[in-house]
């Protein structure tokens, strides 16, 4: 599968983002999803995924209640809303997918096996 992401920028502190990534050669809608994220001098870390049953997310903490992760299985896309962004949401933000079928949402980068190149998030402060 291929993966387009796009939507990032410079946005002050307590603005809002939205991210979308566009999927090709596979469904949305058979796959787990996810966001990433990896500040400069720092590990790629997950942010979000949502599941291909029933629409399960998970998030890591520092992002409950600000980001919402969710899917378009229509256009295909999967989209990352951020609001509320604090200066140490800078990163490059990736999409990425899960091997078609597993259907358990999981966090570790070797769980996903498709990737796509990455958009640039900057939060001033």
């Amino acid at each position: 599968v291929q993966l387009q992401a796009s939507g990032g920028g410079l946005v002050q502190a307590g603005g809002s983002l939205r991210l979308s990534c566009a999927a090709s050669g596979r469904t949305v809608s058979s796959s787990v999803m996810g966001w990433f994220r990896q500040a400069p001098g720092k590990e790629r870390e997950f942010v979000a995924a949502i599941g291909w049953i029933g629409g399960k997310t998970d998030y890591v903490d520092s992002v409950k209640g600000r980001f919402t992760i969710s899917k378009d299985n229509a256009k295909n896309t999967v989209d990352l809303q951020m609001n509320g962004l604090k200066p140490e949401d800078t990163a490059v933000y990736y999409c990425a997918a899960r091997p078609k079928l597993r259907a358990e949402i999981r966090r570790g980068l070797s769980d996903f096996d498709s990737w796509g190149q990455g958009t640039q998030v900057t939060v001033s402060s």
